[in-house]
């Protein structure tokens, strides 16, 4: 007979016999599944956020702010500084010869949390009409525009869905005027987060006689180096300019990369758990056919397929566990919707995404498991002596 004969005779034997070990193999099932479940959720409430924050940024659109701020809040641009920076050659302009810029001021606003007195903290983006077009993803889905002059807003469908009061038609309270929401908007990324407005009415209404950032469309991509080296020449101004993707990736990196080691943590942590799981089971699975064992060896099976059969099985266990935490992870999180505290203290709307690649980490945690929990049993199943096996 055949190694490979030998192996899969003693693998199909050792598989029928699952179901009369079923509590101590669930063991490893359920344990295993555990682990990949928590994994996958938590990278997963990472790569949501990541993908929030990263899905709207482009490389043809610059985003300058005030040199040395880490965000738009933090940041602050003179008129006359704003007005200069439009008139770069870099800057794209339109068929009438007006810079495709948009000045753009950010101030931070408290709006209601559901079932809660406290509120939570939200971005009012004042926004120049250029700026509406400067976003290819913008469209109003619910609702009208605000107008010019006129405390009106509109809100991102994520602000919408994660705090309360902001539906079309509600009023809310800021600065010590009453500001209507009159329209639900989307746009991709973390803006989706924010509430909307005209820029000259936020800045009325805050006394601000600057601006926070511009967002300008660049003739090519390829114009940035220079342009970044002329604002940075001139005297006049203090600037830092970089591409829509790398700002608002820059902006996420620190909060997901704390997410990601959160997650390695949390998953080495149950992962020794579960593995000393498959140890203990897998020994007493060989413990409980060791007389069956030392007759297969007395029959002329060699030490390998024993070897292969112990470590089939509890990868096979193991991979089964590591499939149902990740089916459990897409079923219960994927699409969960969801806020937290993003950059300058305000909430970022973001929903949970189970990728295939989370999914494959998750399975390969799984393997890997079970590798190690399976080896050393199957060593001791391949060394114990024949004499020794058919006397227990």
């Amino acid at each position: 007979m055949s190694t490979w004969t030998q192996v899969r005779e003693i693998t199909l034997m050792n598989l029928r016999s699952i179901p009369e070990r079923l509590g101590p193999s669930l063991v490893i099932v359920v344990g295993i599944a555990g682990v990949v479940g928590v994994l996958v959720a938590l990278l997963s409430m990472s790569s949501g956020l990541d993908e929030t924050l990263g899905s709207g940024g482009r490389t043809d659109q610059v985003v300058i702010t005030r040199g040395g701020s880490n965000g738009e809040l933090a940041s602050f641009l003179a008129i006359g500084s704003a007005t200069l920076i439009k008139q770069d050659p870099g800057i794209a302009r339109a068929d009438d010869g007006t810079p495709l810029a948009s000045s753009e001021l950010i101030v931070i606003t408290e709006v209601p949390r559901p079932g809660q007195r406290t509120g939570a903290n939200v971005t009012l983006r004042g926004v120049e009409p250029v700026g509406l077009t400067l976003r290819e993803g913008f469209r109003i889905t619910r609702g009208r525009l605000f107008r010019p002059g006129v405390q009106e807003l509109i809100v991102g469908n994520g602000a919408a869905s994660q705090f309360s009061g902001l539906e079309v038609g509600r009023t809310l309270r800021f600065r010590g005027s009453t500001w209507t929401v009159v329209g639900h908007f989307e746009s991709g990324g973390k803006y989706d987060s924010e509430l909307w407005s005209d820029i000259g009415t936020v800045q009325g209404a805050w006394r601000r006689s600057g601006v926070s950032s511009i967002l300008a469309q660049l003739k090519t991509p390829t114009v940035l180096p220079a342009m970044t080296a002329r604002l940075k020449e001139d005297p006049q101004l203090d600037v830092e300019a970089k591409t829509q993707l790398d700002f608002y990736q820059g902006q996420s990196g620190q909060l997901t990369a704390t997410i990601g080691i959160l997650a390695g943590i949390v998953a080495l942590i149950m992962a020794f758990g579960a593995t000393f799981g498959a140890l203990n089971t897998m020994y007493s699975a060989v413990s409980a056919r060791t007389r069956e064992i030392g007759t297969l060896r007395a029959l002329g099976f060699g030490a390998s397929p024993v070897v292969a059969s112990v470590m089939a099985e509890a990868l096979l266990l193991s991979t089964s566990g590591g499939a149902l935490g990740a089916l459990f992870a897409y079923l219960v999180f994927n699409g969960y919707a969801v806020s937290t505290l993003g950059g300058g203290f305000t909430q970022v709307a973001f929903q949970f995404a189970v990728t295939p690649q989370l999914v494959g980490i998750g399975l390969g945690l799984a393997i890997g498991i079970g590798f190690i929990g399976g080896l050393a049993p199957a060593i001791r199943a391949a060394r114990i002596p024949v004499t020794s096996a058919l006397r227990e």
